[in-house]
């Protein structure tokens, strides 16, 4: 009997530790997700931030961004394209020198973004003093910027967001300055600048690979309202990936261009050539161009098991700026207007502020929610 009971014993205690060792290898495999959101240029024109002043001088930019919050917010990381500098020291203006009010920063930090991409040809429209005071903007709010150095581009480190477990490399990279890099000098240039140097990115998405489970690219360039990318574009975004990069969120033509999916190592990796305008006046009123007051926001779900992380899942959710005039004009004689950035399926029927809308913008959110899905022609 005794013996009987040594041998039950001992069988216990083997089963336990096969069982215990299962279950921590189990918790150990257990997948861990990230989702983020991106979104293309944050483009404040004169119109958008005068008809956003108040009666005490300041500046009240939340209502635009009402309707796209909780996309933003609720994501475990979220990526603007701020296109454009805010600068104390130069007067505030719209094209073609942008330079907005700070509020602007607080009114992303409140919408829930948290990481700034800065790597666009209008950083440096208030000098090189307002990309360095564009970074101090956003980073005394709590947001990370890429794009811009603060001191030397080959000593500074690659910014990498840990979420929910999951390292992610981002960065960012522009392919000119509208010339106003002819103010500053070759080492000023090299050091705080992110341009499109083959071999500066290819070392900097090499390295990140290394360091990330993931790495997300935001480069600018392409023709301006083209509908489909350039050579030039499919080219350096595809070597992108093949440097390392799992997601290229591509920026700067100010239409949203196509997706294309990409296999690499049996994984897929992910590319769309432009994410378009998020909001600016740049509407189908002002310009008759109905593509640039629409945009995508993009959203992407890593998933990591033990040492192996992919792109899990990859939507593009159309947008829309809906504006309209208040009958109320400024000195110079231009009507101001209310914004609000939409994001489309909350508009389309079914959607939860359909009833908003009048008959005549549900079948412009209608138009512009099926023609933008066929333009991007997600295939994952």
């Amino acid at each position: 009997m005794a013996l009987f009971l040594l041998i039950l014993g001992v069988e216990i205690v083997v089963l336990k530790q096969l069982y215990g060792g299962a279950r921590r290898e189990s918790v150990q495999e257990q997948a861990q997700t990230a989702r983020i959101v991106a979104n293309g240029d944050i483009l404040l024109h004169d119109v958008l931030y005068t008809s956003a002043r108040q009666a005490d001088g300041s500046y009240q930019f939340d209502d635009y961004f009402k309707y796209v919050k909780d996309w933003i917010a609720g994501a475990d990381l979220a990526l603007g394209d701020f296109e454009g500098t805010i600068s104390p020291d130069y007067p505030l203006a719209g094209y073609p020198l942008f330079n907005a009010p700070p509020e602007i920063a607080k009114t992303m930090q409140k919408t829930g973004y948290d990481v700034v991409d800065l790597a666009h040809n209008h950083i440096l429209d208030s000098q090189l003093s307002g990309a360095l005071d564009t970074v101090k903007t956003f980073e005394r709010l709590g947001l990370d910027t890429i794009g811009v150095y603060k001191k030397d581009r080959d000593k500074e480190g690659i910014l990498i967001k840990e979420v929910n477990g999951i390292k992610i490399a981002i960065l960012g990279y522009s392919y000119g300055y509208n010339g106003m890099e002819a103010n500053l000098t070759e080492e000023q240039y090299q050091a705080h600048l992110s341009d499109l140097d083959e071999a500066k990115m290819k070392a900097e998405i090499q390295e990140a690979e290394k360091t990330a489970d993931v790495t997300v690219i935001m480069p600018q360039m392409g023709e301006e309202y083209a509908l489909e990318p350039t050579a030039e574009q499919r080219r350096l975004y595809r070597k992108m990936v093949d440097w390392g990069a799992d997601v290229v969120f591509g920026g700067h033509p100010h239409v949203v261009e196509p997706a294309e999916t990409l296999e690499k190592d049996g994984e897929k990796k992910f590319i769309i050539y432009s994410m378009g305008n998020f909001i600016s006046n740049q509407t189908y009123e002002r310009l008759e161009n109905k593509w640039t007051e629409r945009g995508v926001l993009m959203d992407v779900t890593f998933e990591k098991t033990g040492d192996r992380t992919i792109v899990k899942t990859v939507k593009a959710r159309p947008t829309l700026v809906w504006a309209w005039g208040k009958g109320q004009y400024d000195p110079a004689g231009y009507e101001y207007f209310d914004y609000r950035v939409m994001v489309l399926e909350d508009f389309i029927k079914g959607g939860r502020y359909r009833n908003e809308l009048d008959k005549a913008m549900q079948e412009k959110v209608d138009t512009a929610y099926q023609e933008m899905n066929e333009l991007v022609n997600l295939q994952w």
